[in-house]
């Protein structure tokens, strides 16, 4: 009788215990949640009010790696729609999510990188860079002086300008789409170390075999939609293979400054910020957000938006 009596004692502290929990609302964003932000943050832009959004007073907004107030970004008087495209990273651990995407201003079509940190189901940052035109995008205006037109870009693919009309940009790829079984997924860490191969491979000028970069045979490389690297490419005779694909051109680049910015641990994404180009004051860099997807321990697909930037804001506006 007293051995029943503590059983049942326990089976209701269990039960209350559960409720109580369940009336106990979660202040962690989850991945659905995080998701969701970055789709709030576009609908504002679409109804051009982003008022209704909940943000920390400590919010810190880039657009174009400019500082400004979010009622002030360019984008919320400008977005008159979604295209459709949409490729996002969510990295539930650093509370991170982000999208290439691609939306409508009027007519025009517009690459549109957005990445939010949210604590507390409020947005602590917001960073936004836009490409008009789908090849590498002006860089943002600065004062005159030598070297600050058009044309000091860092090399042949910025003299190469993927064109979005031609692009690959109605949906999501069909590699990056992937969902890779949980024993296919890479730790964390080392997610990140075979990624980080990559501008290891850029600053070294010679080619991504040579630091042993991991790409699966049929790993490919979109800029800005067009397949520059990969079994589809005819950019050039060697870029068929992108292990083996010249990366010579960077030895007067120099090395890449490079930003982990999220991993999305769940689909095999990893997500890097990128920066090279003309190494002095009036120069033109040319800024990257590059997708890695991979799984086996190979990267399989590389995927960018890109633009340029004066050398002074090659970092966006964060360190």
């Amino acid at each position: 009788m007293k051995q029943t009596s503590i059983f049942t004692l326990l089976i209701t502290v269990c039960v209350l215990g559960s409720y109580a929990n369940a009336a106990q609302p979660s202040t962690a964003c989850d991945r659905e949640c995080l998701r969701g932000k970055v789709s709030e943050l576009l609908y504002g832009f679409v109804k051009h009010d982003v008022s209704k959004l909940a943000v920390a007073p400590t919010l810190r907004v880039t657009e174009d790696a400019i500082v400004k107030p979010l009622a002030e970004v360019g984008l919320v008087r400008s977005v008159t729609g979604l295209a459709g495209y949409r490729q996002d990273i969510i990295d539930e651990r650093a509370s991170v999510a982000g999208a290439h995407v691609i939306v409508k201003e009027g007519d025009a079509s517009v690459m549109l990188v957005v990445r939010v940190k949210v604590v507390a189901n409020a947005l602590t940052e917001v960073e936004l860079v836009a490409n008009r035109g789908g090849g590498m995008g002006p860089a943002p205006a600065r004062a005159a002086g030598p070297g600050a037109g058009p044309g000091t870009g860092p090399g042949p693919v910025a003299a190469a300008g993927p064109s979005l009309g031609q692009s690959r940009l109605s949906a999501p790829s069909e590699a990056t789409s992937y969902v890779p079984r949980p024993e296919q997924l890479m730790k964390r860490k080392e997610a990140i170390k075979i990624a980080l191969k990559y501008p290891e491979g850029l600053a070294a000028a010679k080619n991504f075999a040579f630091v042993n970069a991991p790409f699966s045979p049929d790993a490919y490389r979109f800029e800005n939609g067009s397949v520059l690297a990969g079994p589809e490419c005819t950019f050039n005779p060697t870029c068929k293979d992108i292990s083996t694909q010249s990366l010579a051109v960077f030895e007067r680049l120099g090395d890449p400054v490079t930003r982990v910015v999220a991993v999305d641990e769940r689909m095999g994404i990893v997500w890097l910020r990128m920066a090279w180009g003309v190494q002095k004051e009036g120069g033109d860099q040319l800024c990257v957000w590059e997708t890695f997807k991979i799984w086996d321990g190979q990267i399989h697909a590389v995927e960018a938006f890109m633009r340029t930037f004066p050398i002074e804001l090659r970092n966006g506006g964060w360190e």
